[in-house]
């Protein structure tokens, strides 16, 4: 075998191993990091508790189709998120954006906008007490 194959070979056979632990790179959907930051009864709202958290993106990553049981008000922190809520249209928000969720309201796409860089978001959601602050939804 001349010089020029081996090295082809072991080029093409390095390519091959790599291939299986490229695909661990990618962030798996619904794997995104939260992170509780306040929680709190309200005393104006008898039965309801407030939740403050971060969400973090990795690139690339999103999160499963879910819906929340009260009212969501998220605010981008770094990066950009793509959001799209049962019925309407995709959105982009960038850094220092912010939404709102009407209760039940399917959130069927939340994802990092970018394949390279982090994503962040701020989130305070009502929930009822004791409640998960999500449930995954299924169409």
């Amino acid at each position: 075998m001349n010089r020029i194959n081996f090295y082809a070979l072991l080029g093409a056979a390095a390519i091959a191993f790599a291939q299986p632990v490229l695909a661990h790179d990618v962030p798996e959907a619904g794997k995104e990091s939260r992170a509780i930051l306040q929680k709190s009864g309200l005393p104006d709202a008898a039965g309801k508790t407030g939740v403050m958290l971060t969400v973090s993106y990795a690139p690339g990553q999103a999160s499963l189709p879910h819906v929340h049981p009260g009212s969501v008000f998220a605010y981008v922190l770094e990066g950009e998120v793509e959001s799209q809520m049962e019925g309407e249209a995709p959105v982009r928000y960038k850094a220092g954006q912010s939404w709102y969720e009407s209760p039940k309201h399917p959130h069927i796409m939340s994802r990092n906008a970018s394949d390279t860089k982090p994503a962040k978001l701020l989130v305070w959601l009502m929930v009822g007490d004791g409640e998960a602050i999500a449930q995954p939804y299924k169409n």
